[in-house]
């Protein structure tokens, strides 16, 4: 069973915010800040190309004990030995549980309250829930977080909160019934991403669970 505080501080790697930093160096900035989950995310990149560097992410990320997840690969996902995969609620998530298997976890983004019991019914192991508008990705629609709440309320799945998110909301998110805050940006296009890990992971770890609303 998937450790919720495995999704605390969840980063999605990057490139092109600073120069000579790309997903590898994102991706081994946010381990060293202390992220527990990190996803590999890199759509303009070809299987082909993304292999040696979710592997190299994997064996790292494993040494390290933090989660490692791939986003919509499910094959690369495999292929590289990561935890899992990430994937949206029309990305068939049913069909992507069945080919990671029991063993691996399963990520599933999520818009409404129908589409989270659809990915739990589906087999997923936790959500993914845009909060605020991003230009990180557009085409991601908000909820704000009354419909974050709804979520939370809605399922027995931990919710990870991402969009818009940065260190001045991540208590707001949290009580807002999210496990955990996943970044882009905040990392990936700061000016020291170990340490704005390590600033997120301290704001995480302060955070008073009885501030989140009852679970269902």
């Amino acid at each position: 069973m998937l450790d919720p505080r495995s999704l605390g501080v969840y980063v999605l790697t990057s490139s092109g915010y600073v120069p000579g930093r790309g997903h590898l160096e994102v991706g081994l900035a946010a381990i060293e800040g202390g992220a527990t989950a990190i996803q590999l995310r890199a759509p303009a990149f070809g299987d082909g190309d993304l292999l040696p560097i979710a592997t190299e992410l994997a064996n790292r990320c494993r040494e390290a004990h933090v989660l490692f997840l791939v986003n919509d690969r499910v094959d690369l996902a495999i292929a590289a030995g990561a935890d899992g995969a990430h994937v949206g609620h029309d990305d068939e998530p049913g069909v992507a549980r069945e080919r990671l298997g029991p063993g691996r976890v399963l990520g599933v983004s999520v818009l409404t309250l129908a589409q989270a019991r659809a990915a739990e019914a589906a087999g997923a192991d936790y959500l993914g829930v845009t909060v605020w508008a991003t230009t990180t990705k557009p085409e991601a629609v908000p909820v704000d977080l009354d419909g974050l709440r709804a979520i939370v309320r809605s399922t027995p799945l931990p919710v990870v909160g991402i969009g818009g998110i940065h260190i001045d909301n991540v208590h707001e998110v949290l009580a807002a019934g999210a496990v955990g805050v996943a970044v882009v940006s905040a990392v990936g296009a700061a000016p020291d991403p170990v340490a704005a890990t390590a600033r997120f992971a301290e704001l995480v770890r302060s955070f008073d669970p009885s501030e989140r609303p009852d679970r269902p």
